[in-house]
């Protein structure tokens, strides 16, 4: 899906995207933040995201995603007089990245479903191997398929997803198959981001599902007592999994997101 940019106010978001996904999942929360009164834009990074036509070979290294964000950042802040930032997932870490390198420039941060383990309970116990995949010759050859419950407690939009992932190469929550260079440039900048984290400063909320498959709860409870902003907030759900911009707490989400950017610009 191409970006989704929506015009608003003075205060503008950048939201980014999880690993091997798109803007689409972001759908939801960018059009009510932007009904907030919010300027929104959700940019597709190429050798992060996923388009049609792309191959293992297309994934870039981490410090190339880190530039686009941060260019990304720039653009909306010679136009806005405030910019935060937020992210799905390996979205979220990456939010996290730039944000360690630009201090105080970034207004506040929105951090949902952030992945810094893949510990959740729907990871397979064969996903250590990996390792052995990152250094041999069958990095390019191997992808990981994505399989139910595809991030969703939701079942209708499960079945859904299942439909479109049975004759796509990609659906709303993201490309059917991971491949390993994308999930090993995605560790490399995990592994960068739990170091730089304590050079965060902007207020940060962390929304996070309990009941989150993909990444642990842990993995929410460690930003926030790592983070180095003084100002931080969790909110943990009850009633989705890992993709909570578009399942059962969607909504929740965006009114969570908006309060507490609302509350940032009020003080």
């Amino acid at each position: 899906m191409d970006a989704i940019t929506l015009k608003g106010g003075e205060h503008a978001v950048l939201l980014l995207h999880g690993l091997q996904s798109s803007p689409a999942e972001l759908q939801p929360l960018a059009k009510r933040l932007n009904q907030a009164g919010y300027t929104v834009h959700a940019p597709h990074i190429r050798g992060y995201g996923f388009m049609h036509g792309d191959t293992p070979r297309s994934v870039t290294h981490w410090q190339d995603w880190h530039a686009c964000a941060l260019a990304e950042f720039r653009a909306l802040k010679l136009q806005h007089s405030t910019v935060a930032v937020g992210g799905l997932c390996i979205g979220s870490t990456l939010s996290m990245s730039i944000a360690a390198e630009l201090g105080d420039e970034v207004s506040a941060l929105t951090l949902l479903s952030t992945t810094l383990w893949y510990d959740g309970w729907g990871i397979p116990w064969y996903r250590f191997l990996r390792y052995i995949g990152y250094y041999s010759p069958v990095r390019y050859l191997y992808s990981y398929r994505e399989r139910e419950p595809f991030g969703l407690k939701n079942k209708q939009l499960r079945k859904w997803i299942a439909r479109e992932m049975s004759h796509k190469d990609s659906s709303i929550v993201g490309a059917s198959k991971l491949n390993l260079p994308a999930i090993q440039e995605a560790e490399r900048m995990i592994a960068t981001v739990k170091k730089s984290m304590q050079h965060v400063t902007a207020p940060a909320i962390i929304i996070h599902a309990e009941e989150d498959e993909i990444a642990s709860p842990r993995n929410a409870r460690f930003v926030a007592e790592h983070i180095g902003s003084k100002q931080v907030e969790r909110i943990m759900l009850h009633n989705s999994y890992h993709m909570i911009t578009v399942d059962n707490d969607r909504e929740q989400v965006a009114s969570e997101t908006i309060r507490f950017f609302n509350a940032i610009y009020q003080e």
